[in-house]
C-alpha cells in the first residue's frame, strides 16, 4: 500500500507507454494514440515495423502525436539476428536496425528501444564469446549511426536464461564493450525481478541507463501486467533508478489484456497505478 506522506523533490521523467498495448487488443493506430493522450500519459513508445511502415502511417503517427502534444519518446525493435553465427544475416539486421533509427529520427524520438536475442544451441555449437562479439559489433555499428542523428540505443535486459543480455553486470559489460556513448541500457522493472536482479546491482549501471520499462508479473514467468497485479516491489527499484539520475521515460509495457473489449480500462489502471508509484519516489511532478 503506498503511503500518504509528501513525494521527495526528484526527477521529473516522463511516464510513457508503448502503443502495442492497443494494437494488441484490435484497436487502430490513431484511436489507441488518442486514448494514451487522453489519459494524461507524458509519451508514448512506438512498436511497429520499420521496414514495411507505410508512409500514411507514419503520417497518421506523427499528426496524431503532435496534435496531443505526445512526444515520441523511444522507437521499439526486436532485432535478434544481429546475433546469428551468418554474417549475411548479421548485416541485414544491422540495415534492419539502422531504418528503425531513421524512423526514429522522423518521430523525432530520444532512442531505439533495442531487443538482443539469445545465444543457440544451448551455447554448445557455437562459443558463446563468439555471439557475443558478434552483438557488439553489430550493435556498435547501430550505435554510431544513431549517435550521428541525436539517438539513443537503448538496450533491454531479457531475464531468459539464454538472452545474451540476461543480467545487469552483462549489460553493463555490453554497453561497455560497444564503447560508444549512444549504446546504453534500457532498465524492465519486472524484467529485474525475474532475473532475481536487487534494486541495489542497479547502482552499476551509473551513466549507462536512458529508459526504463515497467509493468509486474507473478515472479514466476514473464508477464507485463498493470502494476499491482502482481508481486513486484516497486518503490525500491524506482528509487534505485532515481539516483541513476538520468533524464527519461518510465513506460508501461502490457501484454495482451484478458479482455480486449476491456482494454481501455486495462491501461487507465495501469496508467494510475505507475503515476502513484512515481509520485511515491518523487520521479515524476
Amino acid at each position: 500500500m503506498l503511503n500518504s506522506s509528501p513525494p521527495k523533490p526528484g526527477l521529473n521523467m516522463k511516464l510513457g507507454i508503448i502503443n502495442s498495448a492497443f494494437a494488441q487488443a484490435g484497436t487502430d493506430t490513431k484511436t489507441g494514440l488518442e486514448h494514451i493522450a487522453r489519459m494524461g500519459f507524458d509519451s508514448v513508445d512506438i512498436f511497429t515495423e520499420a521496414m514495411d511502415i507505410s508512409q500514411e502511417e507514419i503520417n497518421t503517427i506523427k499528426d496524431t502525436c503532435e496534435a496531443s502534444s505526445l512526444p515520441i519518446v523511444s522507437t521499439v525493435v526486436v532485432s535478434a539476428g544481429l546475433i546469428d553465427f551468418n554474417a549475411p544475416v548479421r548485416d541485414f539486421h544491422v540495415s534492419r536496425t539502422k531504418k528503425f533509427v531513421d524512423l526514429a529520427e522522423t518521430f523525432g524520438s530520444q532512442n531505439v528501444l533495442l531487443v538482443l536475442g539469445e545465444y543457440i544451441w544451448q551455447r554448445e555449437v557455437i562459443p558463446p564469446e563468439a555471439q557475443w562479439e558478434w552483438g557488439v559489433e553489430c550493435v556498435k555499428q547501430i550505435g554510431e549511426y544513431a549517435g550521428e542523428r541525436g539517438i539513443e540505443i537503448a538496450l533491454e535486459l531479457e531475464p531468459f536464461r539464454l538472452s545474451l543480455l540476461n543480467s545487469v553486470p552483462k549489460m553493463a559489460q555490453f554497453v561497455d564493450d560497444c564503447a560508444t556513448g549512444s549504446v546504453k541500457a534500457n532498465i524492465d522493472i519486472s524484467h529485474l525481478v525475474l532475473a532475481d536482479t536487487s534494486p541495489a546491482e542497479l547502482a552499476q549501471l551509473k551513466g549507462k541507463a536512458t529508459h526504463v520499462h515497467i509493468s509486474d508479473c507473478d515472479g514466476k514467468v514473464h508477464g507485463d501486467l498493470p502494476p499491482g497485479r502482481g508481486v513486484v516491489k516497486f518503490a525500491p527499484y524506482l528509487q534505485a533508478i532515481k539516483e541513476l539520475e538520468f533524464d527519461g521515460a518510465v513506460s508501461i509495457e502490457l501484454e495482451y489484456s484478458p479482455d480486449p473489449t476491456k482494454i481501455v480500462q486495462w491501461v487507465e489502471e495501469a496508467y494510475r497505478a505507475t503515476d502513484a508509484l512515481m509520485q511515491q519516489v518523487g520521479l515524476r511532478g
